[in-house]
Formats: structure tokens, sequence, C-alpha cells
């Protein structure tokens, strides 16, 4: 643990910001226990009537929504800056698609990463995984 991951070991249901090369934010969830480093790394959000690749990597999804270091360790439900709000989902395991995770130098091999099929916003697809024409 170092200062500036702290709050990726703090209470699940908070935000863990870092900042990537020294040069975009990134946004994580952390999941899982207190005092165990485990978060879920934002990649891509759709926004509707917006192009769909205005948010559709780590660094644009917190350009998109002025996310920056001052959200770090804020809880996800119980601030009026940024929250993820529940909504009725009717998906399936075949609408998501799980890969190894891009980005990284260690553990590129374990499928830690999700994305749904007919999303327009992932910033890379598996091989042989077309994006989905405009509906």
């Amino acid at each position: 643990m170092t200062k500036s991951n702290k709050s990726l070991f703090g209470k699940p249901g908070t935000f863990y910001i870092y900042k990537s090369y020294g040069i975009h934010h990134c946004l994580n969830i952390v999941t899982d226990k207190e005092n165990f480093a485990s978060g879920v790394l934002i990649r891509s959000v759709f926004i509707p009537k917006k192009n769909e690749r205005l948010a559709s990597g780590p660094g644009l999804v917190t350009k998109t929504f002025n996310v920056d270091i001052s959200f770090n360790s804020l809880e996800v439900l119980h601030n009026k800056s940024l929250w993820i709000s529940p909504r009725e989902s009717t998906l399936e395991e075949k609408d998501l698609i799980q890969t190894t995770r891009i980005g990284i130098s260690k553990a590129k091999n374990i499928k830690w990463r999700w994305y749904l099929k007919n999303s327009r916003s992932v910033s890379k697809r598996i091989k042989g995984d077309r994006t989905p024409k405009f509906q």
C-alpha cells in the first residue's frame, strides 16, 4: 500500500482515482473488502444521444465527466458529483464478452475484462468481434 493507492484498499463502493502515465485520470470502483486491493476500472461509458466514442476509453471517461483526483475515496452512491444509478436490465450471459485485460504488463492472460457485445463504445474489441452497425 502506498499513499497514492491507499483508497484502493479502502471501503468497497468508493472511487479509486489515479493518474495513468501522468497524463489522464482513471476511474475505478473499489470492490471486495477493506485492506485488500480490489477494484474495477471503468473503461467506457455509453451516453445516449451523444457520439458513442465520446467516453470510449479510461482517459476519455474521466475527461467527459470531469473526473480528477478530487473524486478519490468518494462513495459511489452517496455524493453529489458522480454516481452510478441502478438500471433495470435484461442482459444475459450471451450479451457479454469476457476477454483478457489490456494496457498492463503483469497477468495479461487473466480474463478480467468484460464488455457488452452490442456496444459501439468499446475501446478495444477481441479479435474477430466486429463493432456493431448503427441501430
